[in-house]
Protein backbone atom coordinates (compact mmCIF):
# COMPACT_ATOMS: atom_id res chain seq x y z
CA UNK A 1 0.00 0.00 0.00
CA UNK A 2 1.06 3.63 -0.40
CA UNK A 3 1.73 5.07 3.05
CA UNK A 4 1.32 8.81 3.52
CA UNK A 5 4.61 10.71 3.77
CA UNK A 6 5.28 14.25 5.02
CA UNK A 7 4.65 16.71 2.20
CA UNK A 8 5.42 19.94 4.07
CA UNK A 9 8.34 21.34 6.00
CA UNK A 10 8.19 21.25 9.77
CA UNK A 11 7.97 25.04 9.88
CA UNK A 12 4.94 24.94 7.57
CA UNK A 13 3.37 22.26 9.79
CA UNK A 14 3.92 24.46 12.85
CA UNK A 15 2.31 27.41 11.05
CA UNK A 16 -0.70 25.18 10.34
CA UNK A 17 -0.83 24.29 14.03
CA UNK A 18 -0.91 27.94 15.01
CA UNK A 19 -3.68 28.54 12.46
CA UNK A 20 -5.69 25.73 14.04
CA UNK A 21 -5.88 27.56 17.37
CA UNK A 22 -6.03 31.08 15.95
CA UNK A 23 -8.85 33.35 17.11
CA UNK A 24 -12.02 33.08 15.06
CA UNK A 25 -12.03 35.65 12.30
CA UNK A 26 -8.26 36.11 12.29
CA UNK A 27 -7.86 33.72 9.35
CA UNK A 28 -10.07 33.03 6.32
CA UNK A 29 -12.01 29.83 5.65
CA UNK A 30 -9.59 28.91 2.87
CA UNK A 31 -6.60 29.44 5.16
CA UNK A 32 -8.16 27.23 7.81
CA UNK A 33 -9.01 24.49 5.33
CA UNK A 34 -5.45 24.60 4.03
CA UNK A 35 -4.16 24.33 7.59
CA UNK A 36 -6.39 21.28 8.19
CA UNK A 37 -5.01 19.61 5.04
CA UNK A 38 -1.45 20.21 6.22
CA UNK A 39 -2.22 18.88 9.70
CA UNK A 40 -3.97 15.84 8.28
CA UNK A 41 -0.95 15.00 6.13
CA UNK A 42 1.35 15.38 9.13
CA UNK A 43 -0.91 13.15 11.20
CA UNK A 44 -1.32 10.54 8.45
CA UNK A 45 2.44 10.40 7.97
CA UNK A 46 2.73 8.83 11.40
CA UNK A 47 0.76 5.77 10.26
CA UNK A 48 3.74 3.79 9.00
CA UNK A 49 6.06 4.40 11.99
CA UNK A 50 3.11 3.68 14.26
CA UNK A 51 2.39 0.39 12.53
CA UNK A 52 6.02 -0.67 12.98
CA UNK A 53 5.96 0.09 16.70
CA UNK A 54 2.61 -1.60 17.16
CA UNK A 55 3.85 -4.86 15.64
CA UNK A 56 6.81 -4.93 18.02
CA UNK A 57 4.62 -3.99 20.97
CA UNK A 58 2.13 -6.74 20.18
CA UNK A 59 4.83 -9.39 19.88
CA UNK A 60 6.47 -8.42 23.17
CA UNK A 61 3.22 -7.96 25.10
CA UNK A 62 1.84 -11.36 24.05
CA UNK A 63 4.95 -13.06 25.41
CA UNK A 64 4.12 -11.72 28.84
CA UNK A 65 0.34 -11.83 28.75
CA UNK A 66 -1.37 -13.95 26.09
CA UNK A 67 -4.57 -11.98 26.65
CA UNK A 68 -2.88 -8.59 26.32
CA UNK A 69 -4.79 -6.17 24.16
CA UNK A 70 -2.80 -4.00 21.76
CA UNK A 71 -4.28 -1.20 19.65
CA UNK A 72 -3.15 1.96 17.92
CA UNK A 73 -4.67 5.29 16.99
CA UNK A 74 -3.89 8.61 15.33
CA UNK A 75 -4.66 11.59 17.55
CA UNK A 76 -8.04 13.22 16.97
CA UNK A 77 -8.12 16.77 15.64
CA UNK A 78 -9.96 18.15 18.71
CA UNK A 79 -7.31 16.54 20.93
CA UNK A 80 -4.54 18.15 18.87
CA UNK A 81 -6.35 21.48 19.15
CA UNK A 82 -6.81 21.16 22.92
CA UNK A 83 -3.21 20.20 23.55
CA UNK A 84 -1.84 23.05 21.44
CA UNK A 85 -4.06 25.50 23.31
CA UNK A 86 -3.11 24.11 26.71
CA UNK A 87 0.61 24.48 25.96
CA UNK A 88 0.42 27.39 23.52
CA UNK A 89 3.30 29.26 25.13
CA UNK A 90 5.88 26.70 24.11
CA UNK A 91 4.49 23.72 22.17
CA UNK A 92 4.74 23.42 18.39
CA UNK A 93 2.75 20.84 16.46
CA UNK A 94 5.90 19.02 15.34
CA UNK A 95 6.95 18.68 18.99
CA UNK A 96 3.83 16.75 19.91
CA UNK A 97 4.95 13.24 20.80
CA UNK A 98 1.64 11.40 20.68
CA UNK A 99 0.27 12.22 17.22
CA UNK A 100 0.64 8.49 16.68
CA UNK A 101 0.09 6.29 19.70
CA UNK A 102 -0.29 2.63 20.52
CA UNK A 103 -1.12 0.96 23.80
CA UNK A 104 -0.85 -2.39 25.49
CA UNK A 105 -3.34 -3.29 28.19
CA UNK A 106 -2.06 -5.99 30.54
CA UNK A 107 -3.53 -7.86 33.47
CA UNK A 108 -1.30 -6.48 36.24
CA UNK A 109 1.35 -3.98 37.26
CA UNK A 110 3.87 -6.80 37.34
CA UNK A 111 3.13 -7.53 33.68
CA UNK A 112 3.57 -3.84 32.87
CA UNK A 113 6.94 -3.82 34.63
CA UNK A 114 8.08 -6.90 32.71
CA UNK A 115 7.15 -5.36 29.37
CA UNK A 116 8.90 -2.07 30.20
CA UNK A 117 11.99 -4.05 31.19
CA UNK A 118 12.02 -5.77 27.79
CA UNK A 119 12.06 -2.40 26.06
CA UNK A 120 14.84 -1.08 28.26
CA UNK A 121 17.03 -4.15 27.76
CA UNK A 122 16.52 -3.98 23.99
CA UNK A 123 17.41 -0.27 23.89
CA UNK A 124 20.55 -0.80 25.98
CA UNK A 125 21.68 -3.79 23.95
CA UNK A 126 21.34 -2.15 20.53
CA UNK A 127 21.19 1.63 21.06
CA UNK A 128 21.96 2.41 17.42
CA UNK A 129 19.59 -0.10 15.84
CA UNK A 130 15.87 0.19 15.34
CA UNK A 131 13.75 3.04 16.59
CA UNK A 132 15.53 5.62 18.72
CA UNK A 133 14.42 5.81 22.35
CA UNK A 134 13.49 9.41 23.17
CA UNK A 135 12.23 9.44 26.75
CA UNK A 136 9.89 7.80 29.25
CA UNK A 137 7.26 8.89 31.78
CA UNK A 138 6.40 6.59 34.67
CA UNK A 139 2.94 7.76 35.70
CA UNK A 140 2.50 4.62 37.82
CA UNK A 141 5.32 5.45 40.24
CA UNK A 142 4.53 9.15 39.81
CA UNK A 143 0.80 9.56 39.08
CA UNK A 144 -0.53 12.77 37.60
CA UNK A 145 -2.54 14.99 39.93
CA UNK A 146 -5.73 14.22 38.01
CA UNK A 147 -5.36 10.50 38.79
CA UNK A 148 -3.93 9.34 35.46
CA UNK A 149 -1.63 6.33 35.77
CA UNK A 150 0.23 4.54 32.96
CA UNK A 151 3.76 3.99 31.64
CA UNK A 152 4.80 5.95 28.55
CA UNK A 153 7.69 5.29 26.19
CA UNK A 154 8.41 7.69 23.34
CA UNK A 155 10.43 6.71 20.28
CA UNK A 156 11.68 8.42 17.14
CA UNK A 157 11.45 6.46 13.91
CA UNK A 158 14.90 5.65 12.57
CA UNK A 159 16.10 3.75 9.52
CA UNK A 160 19.24 3.62 7.40
CA UNK A 161 17.36 2.56 4.28
CA UNK A 162 16.23 4.99 1.60
CA UNK A 163 12.70 3.59 1.19
CA UNK A 164 11.37 4.86 4.51
CA UNK A 165 13.87 7.61 5.21
CA UNK A 166 11.13 10.26 4.98
CA UNK A 167 9.78 9.06 8.35
CA UNK A 168 13.03 9.53 10.24
CA UNK A 169 12.55 11.60 13.37
CA UNK A 170 8.76 11.18 13.63
CA UNK A 171 7.81 10.50 17.24
CA UNK A 172 5.32 7.92 18.44
CA UNK A 173 4.19 7.10 21.95
CA UNK A 174 3.65 3.73 23.58
CA UNK A 175 1.30 3.51 26.55
CA UNK A 176 1.56 0.43 28.76
CA UNK A 177 -1.14 0.12 31.39
CA UNK A 178 -3.11 -2.35 33.49
CA UNK A 179 -6.75 -3.19 32.94
CA UNK A 180 -7.71 -1.16 35.99
CA UNK A 181 -5.75 1.86 34.78
CA UNK A 182 -7.44 1.51 31.41
CA UNK A 183 -10.87 1.33 33.07
CA UNK A 184 -10.10 4.62 34.84
CA UNK A 185 -9.07 6.33 31.58
CA UNK A 186 -12.18 4.99 29.86
CA UNK A 187 -14.47 6.48 32.51
CA UNK A 188 -12.78 9.89 32.24
CA UNK A 189 -13.34 9.88 28.47
CA UNK A 190 -16.99 8.91 28.88
CA UNK A 191 -17.77 11.57 31.48
CA UNK A 192 -15.97 14.19 29.41
CA UNK A 193 -17.97 13.17 26.32
CA UNK A 194 -21.39 13.44 27.94
CA UNK A 195 -20.82 16.42 30.21
CA UNK A 196 -18.69 18.44 27.78
CA UNK A 197 -16.07 18.90 30.49
CA UNK A 198 -12.38 19.13 29.60
CA UNK A 199 -11.35 16.74 32.35
CA UNK A 200 -8.20 15.65 30.53
CA UNK A 201 -6.89 19.22 30.36
CA UNK A 202 -7.62 20.16 33.98
CA UNK A 203 -10.99 21.67 33.20
CA UNK A 204 -14.55 20.85 34.15
CA UNK A 205 -16.30 20.29 37.46
CA UNK A 206 -14.13 20.37 40.56
CA UNK A 207 -16.16 17.51 42.06
CA UNK A 208 -15.66 15.25 39.04
CA UNK A 209 -11.95 16.07 38.99
CA UNK A 210 -11.68 15.24 42.67
CA UNK A 211 -13.63 12.02 42.19
CA UNK A 212 -11.26 10.76 39.49
CA UNK A 213 -8.19 11.75 41.52
CA UNK A 214 -9.55 9.76 44.47
CA UNK A 215 -10.43 6.83 42.24
CA UNK A 216 -6.93 6.91 40.80
CA UNK A 217 -5.56 6.52 44.33
CA UNK A 218 -8.04 3.74 45.12
CA UNK A 219 -6.75 1.78 42.14
CA UNK A 220 -3.15 2.60 43.12
CA UNK A 221 -3.73 1.16 46.60
CA UNK A 222 -5.23 -1.95 45.05
CA UNK A 223 -2.15 -2.30 42.84
CA UNK A 224 0.17 -1.54 45.79
CA UNK A 225 1.62 1.56 44.17
CA UNK A 226 1.96 5.23 45.24
CA UNK A 227 -1.30 7.19 45.50
CA UNK A 228 -2.20 10.27 43.50
CA UNK A 229 -0.74 13.54 44.85
CA UNK A 230 -3.00 15.59 47.14
CA UNK A 231 -5.27 12.65 48.01
CA UNK A 232 -5.44 10.86 51.38
CA UNK A 233 -2.49 8.57 51.99
CA UNK A 234 -4.55 6.66 54.52
CA UNK A 235 -6.80 4.19 52.76
CA UNK A 236 -9.61 4.41 55.30
CA UNK A 237 -9.85 8.20 54.83
CA UNK A 238 -9.60 7.80 51.07
CA UNK A 239 -12.44 5.28 50.96
CA UNK A 240 -14.66 7.47 53.12
CA UNK A 241 -14.20 10.56 50.92
CA UNK A 242 -14.53 8.55 47.71
CA UNK A 243 -17.77 6.90 48.85
CA UNK A 244 -19.32 10.23 49.85
CA UNK A 245 -18.38 11.91 46.57
CA UNK A 246 -19.47 8.96 44.42
CA UNK A 247 -22.87 9.03 46.13
CA UNK A 248 -23.21 12.80 45.72
CA UNK A 249 -22.40 12.60 42.00
CA UNK A 250 -24.50 9.44 41.63
CA UNK A 251 -21.60 8.05 39.57
CA UNK A 252 -22.68 4.45 39.20
CA UNK A 253 -26.22 5.28 38.08
CA UNK A 254 -25.07 8.00 35.69
CA UNK A 255 -22.44 5.84 33.98
CA UNK A 256 -24.84 2.94 33.63
CA UNK A 257 -27.52 5.20 32.14
CA UNK A 258 -25.09 6.54 29.54
CA UNK A 259 -24.04 3.02 28.62
CA UNK A 260 -27.61 1.87 28.10
CA UNK A 261 -28.52 5.06 26.24
CA UNK A 262 -26.62 4.02 23.12
CA UNK A 263 -29.63 2.44 21.45
CA UNK A 264 -28.55 2.43 17.86
CA UNK A 265 -25.26 1.36 16.35
CA UNK A 266 -24.96 1.68 12.61
CA UNK A 267 -22.52 -1.10 11.87
CA UNK A 268 -22.22 -0.55 8.13
CA UNK A 269 -20.30 -3.11 6.12
CA UNK A 270 -17.36 -4.73 7.90
CA UNK A 271 -15.00 -5.87 5.18
CA UNK A 272 -12.87 -8.98 5.25
CA UNK A 273 -9.34 -8.47 6.58
CA UNK A 274 -10.38 -5.26 8.30
CA UNK A 275 -7.34 -3.35 9.56
CA UNK A 276 -8.89 -0.14 10.92
CA UNK A 277 -12.15 1.45 11.99
CA UNK A 278 -13.26 5.06 11.74
CA UNK A 279 -15.67 5.84 14.60
CA UNK A 280 -18.22 8.64 14.91
CA UNK A 281 -19.86 9.05 18.31
CA UNK A 282 -22.85 11.36 18.65
CA UNK A 283 -23.78 11.52 22.36
CA UNK A 284 -26.77 13.82 21.81
CA UNK A 285 -28.52 11.36 19.50
CA UNK A 286 -27.08 8.34 21.37
CA UNK A 287 -25.61 6.84 18.21
CA UNK A 288 -22.33 5.38 17.08
CA UNK A 289 -21.43 4.63 13.49
CA UNK A 290 -18.24 3.36 11.98
CA UNK A 291 -16.58 2.49 8.70
CA UNK A 292 -14.05 -0.29 8.30
CA UNK A 293 -10.96 -0.31 6.10
CA UNK A 294 -8.44 -2.83 4.88
CA UNK A 295 -4.76 -1.93 4.91
CA UNK A 296 -4.90 -0.97 1.23
CA UNK A 297 -7.76 1.41 1.99
CA UNK A 298 -5.90 3.39 4.66
CA UNK A 299 -5.29 6.43 2.40
CA UNK A 300 -9.07 6.68 1.96
CA UNK A 301 -9.50 6.27 5.72
CA UNK A 302 -7.33 9.33 6.24
CA UNK A 303 -9.45 11.35 3.82
CA UNK A 304 -12.69 10.19 5.49
CA UNK A 305 -11.25 10.96 8.91
CA UNK A 306 -10.71 14.61 8.05
CA UNK A 307 -14.12 14.81 6.35
CA UNK A 308 -15.88 13.56 9.48
CA UNK A 309 -13.95 15.98 11.67
CA UNK A 310 -14.97 18.86 9.41
CA UNK A 311 -18.56 17.61 9.54
CA UNK A 312 -18.47 17.66 13.35
CA UNK A 313 -16.96 21.13 13.39
CA UNK A 314 -19.60 22.54 11.03
CA UNK A 315 -22.54 20.82 12.73
CA UNK A 316 -21.32 21.89 16.18
CA UNK A 317 -22.84 18.83 17.80
CA UNK A 318 -21.86 18.98 21.45
CA UNK A 319 -19.64 16.07 22.47
CA UNK A 320 -19.47 14.52 18.99
CA UNK A 321 -16.12 13.05 18.07
CA UNK A 322 -14.41 10.96 15.42
CA UNK A 323 -11.38 8.72 15.80
CA UNK A 324 -9.44 6.37 13.53
CA UNK A 325 -8.29 3.23 15.33
CA UNK A 326 -6.55 0.08 14.16
CA UNK A 327 -7.63 -3.21 15.69
CA UNK A 328 -8.25 -6.72 14.46
CA UNK A 329 -11.97 -7.07 15.14
CA UNK A 330 -15.07 -5.37 16.47
CA UNK A 331 -14.66 -7.35 19.68
CA UNK A 332 -11.14 -6.03 20.15
CA UNK A 333 -12.41 -2.57 19.28
CA UNK A 334 -14.91 -2.66 22.12
CA UNK A 335 -12.23 -3.85 24.54
CA UNK A 336 -9.57 -1.36 23.45
CA UNK A 337 -11.82 1.70 23.11
CA UNK A 338 -14.86 1.03 25.31
CA UNK A 339 -15.46 4.75 25.82
CA UNK A 340 -16.73 4.94 22.22
CA UNK A 341 -19.36 2.38 23.17
CA UNK A 342 -19.85 4.09 26.55
CA UNK A 343 -18.96 0.78 28.20
CA UNK A 344 -17.76 1.65 31.70
CA UNK A 345 -18.61 -1.73 33.24
CA UNK A 346 -15.05 -2.42 34.36
CA UNK A 347 -14.79 0.98 36.00
CA UNK A 348 -18.09 0.59 37.83
CA UNK A 349 -16.90 -2.77 39.16
CA UNK A 350 -13.64 -1.14 40.31
CA UNK A 351 -15.64 1.63 42.03
CA UNK A 352 -17.82 -0.90 43.85
CA UNK A 353 -14.68 -2.68 45.04
CA UNK A 354 -13.13 0.59 46.21
CA UNK A 355 -16.13 1.77 48.26
CA UNK A 356 -17.31 -1.58 49.60
CA UNK A 357 -17.95 -1.66 53.37
CA UNK A 358 -14.80 -2.20 55.38
CA UNK A 359 -13.92 -2.53 59.04
CA UNK A 360 -11.66 0.12 60.42
CA UNK A 361 -8.54 -1.30 62.07
CA UNK A 362 -7.32 -0.09 65.45
CA UNK A 363 -4.64 2.15 63.97
CA UNK A 364 -5.94 3.67 60.70
CA UNK A 365 -2.68 5.51 60.15
CA UNK A 366 -1.20 2.20 59.00
CA UNK A 367 -3.40 2.54 55.93
CA UNK A 368 -4.34 -1.14 55.92
CA UNK A 369 -7.86 -2.49 55.92
CA UNK A 370 -9.52 -5.87 56.16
Amino acid sequence: MAWAVPQYTREYVNIAGRSLIADEGSISVDERNNALDVINNWRSSHSFPLQCLKMTLSRRAKKIDTKALVAQRLKRLPSIDAKLRQHSEWMKLTQMQDIGGCRAILRSVRSVEKLVAIYKVAAARNPKRGHQFHHENDYIANPKEDGYRSYHLVYRYRTEGKTYKAYNGLKTEIQIRTRLQHAWATAVETVATFTGQALKSRGGSQEWRRFFALMGSAIAFRERKPPVPNTPTNQWELTKELRELANRLNVETVLEAWRISVQQITTGHVTKNTDAFLLYLDPQNRTLRFNSYTQDEMPQASVDYLAWEKEIELAQVEGAQAVLVSVSSVQSLRRAYPNYYLDTTAFVEALRYAVRPRKRISDPRQGRLF
